[in-house]
């Protein structure tokens, strides 16, 4: 039985250690209709493991390497064969360039350069290299080079390739967009937009050595920022039919998988957790989550699935979206949560500078945008407009699956349970200096900012009031005997001579009673001695409240 490539990045790798491939090679074919194209999809989509295999296909330095590709889709495609092991290609990824310094980066870049050069030492001795450039690459591979060097290194280097090989060169660069997201994170983004187009322009644009260029990445930036004047330049994101199933297994590929490690009894649990993204028209499963699953269910067939896929590296920023978000996107979220679609309109070309959303005010549409390119949205349909007309760049979006529903859950439930906290001793502090109407406001805020909208019940509420009062040196105590009856809720002080408050929830059935509802809770408070019979217990000082509530509206009414 065949290993699981889980990690498995190096084409080569793979195939000589026979682990179980699914056969991605026909992304050649579409790489071989362009002069400079982009390829965008989520973070552990496969697009590392292509462009190794483009590397192994189209390197001349691979020719004794070109049995990899034996039997595999790729030479039924008679006029790729031409192709193959013809070109010097310089493969890079940029996808450690993740430092907190623009400095750093730039260090981390240079070390790149030096490795690529350590790869093609016959440049060093080549007859066709003047002594110029000899010294140039010295110069590089020593890292003695300033910053401009650096713009123009894959140049360069595409440069002395073409010279000695007397072929132009393919430049493969993988993940290219990571350096801009710890730019714009880390406040260095207008340093590093003007280092990457440098390198963009000279490496894509104005280099005659280029025989093509092949990106990916996850976002596509916009053309005006990064990209500046490539005319040449195409981007296939997640929209386009063409090379829908290059990233990412299909149905067919999840089944013979499943198929293959007797497995096939999973498909239900394994589509629920990790299918529902659509490429194109393509429908496509989280490959990194889907290879982890197995894995698990090969040593444990009673495993049950969990989301592999929640330490990619854009969560961060999703998490700092949701904690930012307005009032309306968080009601927006709490649809997607519960299964709803929202419809937006998309900006296909976004700028890290146009998702500056580091406070509310800020907050802006374009998130869903960052949301679906990334993978935390589905486009689920196309909208149109009363006369039938689609409307462009607009869809209805839902979450994928239930992988990503995980996520958003526990990203929405770890901040609004630090919320909560922030905002528990306020709360309790005004109840217990009896302003209540201040009380009211501050638990309105948590209400509005919770993702409970559609848990609209009384037990709902009680038992979330529980939750919200357990706070440091207090104890809370929920149904028990007091008085004549049984209270909804107390909160207990250390001290039996402190302030003790007694609580009593109504769930109203419309906005106009929670007035009334409000009232009629205290007056139980009243009526069947809760504060009686917590005094009879020793607690010296007693207070009462009713709280009534609708969806996110509450009413406090003291008793007495």
């Amino acid at each position: 039985m065949k290993r699981l490539p889980i990690g498995v990045e190096d084409f080569k790798e793979l195939i000589d250690h026979q682990y179980y491939y699914i056969d991605k090679t026909m992304f050649i074919q579409d790489v071989l209709k362009e002069k400079v194209v982009l390829y965008t999809r989520p973070r552990r989509f496969g697009k590392t493991l292509n462009m190794s295999m483009l590397y192994y296909f189209f390197s001349i330095k691979q020719k004794e390497n070109a049995y990899l590709f034996d039997g595999l889709n790729i030479t039924k495609n008679k006029g790729a064969a031409q192709y193959q092991n013809q070109y010097p290609v310089i493969l890079i990824t940029l996808k450690d360039m993740k430092d907190i310094r623009f400095q750093n980066q730039i260090d981390i870049f240079k070390v790149i350069i030096r490795e690529l050069i350590g790869k093609y030492k016959d440049l060093f001795t080549s007859e066709r290299l003047d002594d110029i450039d000899k010294k140039l690459l010295i110069c590089y591979q020593e890292g003695n080079v300033n910053i401009a060097d650096l713009k123009n290194g894959l140049r360069f280097l595409s440069q002395c390739l073409y010279k000695h090989y007397q072929k132009k060169v393919i430049l493969l660069i993988d993940e290219y967009d990571v350096p801009l997201q710890s730019a714009y994170n880390n406040g260095y983004y207008d340093e590093m937009v003007d280092f990457l187009r440098s390198m963009f322009s000279s490496a894509l644009k104005t280099n005659d050595a280029l025989e093509r260029g092949i990106l990916t990445g996850c976002l596509r930036i916009s053309k005006e920022s990064i990209f500046t004047g490539l005319n040449n330049f195409t981007v296939r994101n997640i929209t386009d039919k063409e090379a829908s199933d290059c990233f990412g297994f299909t149905q067919k590929e999840i089944d013979d998988l499943l198929k293959y490690y007797d497995l096939i009894e999973k498909r239900p649990e394994i589509k629920d957790w990790y299918d529902g993204y659509l490429f194109g028209k393509t429908e496509i499963y989280n490959p990194w989550s889907a290879l982890n699953y197995i894995k698990k269910l090969l040593s444990d067939d009673q495993f049950l699935a969990i989301s592999f896929w929640a330490n990619t590296s854009s969560n961060e920023l999703v998490r700092l979206y949701i904690e930012n978000a307005t009032l309306k996107m968080k009601e927006e979220f709490e649809q997607l949560i519960n299964g709803k679609s929202i419809i937006k309109k998309i900006v296909p070309e976004l700028t890290y500078r146009e998702m500056n959303f580091k406070n509310v005010k800020d907050m802006n549409d374009n998130v869903y945008s960052f949301l679906l390119f990334t993978g935390y949205l589905k486009i689920k349909g196309k909208v149109y407009d009363q006369e039938g007309q689609e409307i462009r760049n607009t869809y209805e979006l839902v979450i994928p699956n239930k992988e990503v529903k995980y996520i958003y859950e526990d990203i929405f439930m770890n901040w609004f349970e630090s919320y909560q906290k922030e905002r528990r001793d306020d709360f309790i502090d005004l109840l217990l200096v009896k302003k209540e109407k201040e009380a009211q406001k501050v638990l309105n805020q948590v209400l509005k900012n919770s993702i409970s909208y559609f848990d609209n019940y009384e037990n709902f509420y009680h038992g979330f009031l529980v939750g919200f009062l357990n706070a440091d040196g207090y104890t809370v105590k929920s149904n028990r005997e007091s008085g004549e009856g049984r209270f909804d809720i107390a909160v207990l002080p250390m001290y039996i001579d402190d302030q003790a408050i007694i609580i009593e929830c109504k769930h109203s059935k419309n906005i106009k009673e929670l007035r009334k509802d409000s009232d009629e809770a205290s007056k139980q408070i009243i009526d069947q001695k809760y504060i009686e019979g917590l005094q009879e217990e020793g607690y010296e000082n007693v207070i009462g409240y009713g709280i009534s509530f609708y969806k996110k509206q509450c009413i406090i009414t003291k008793a007495g």
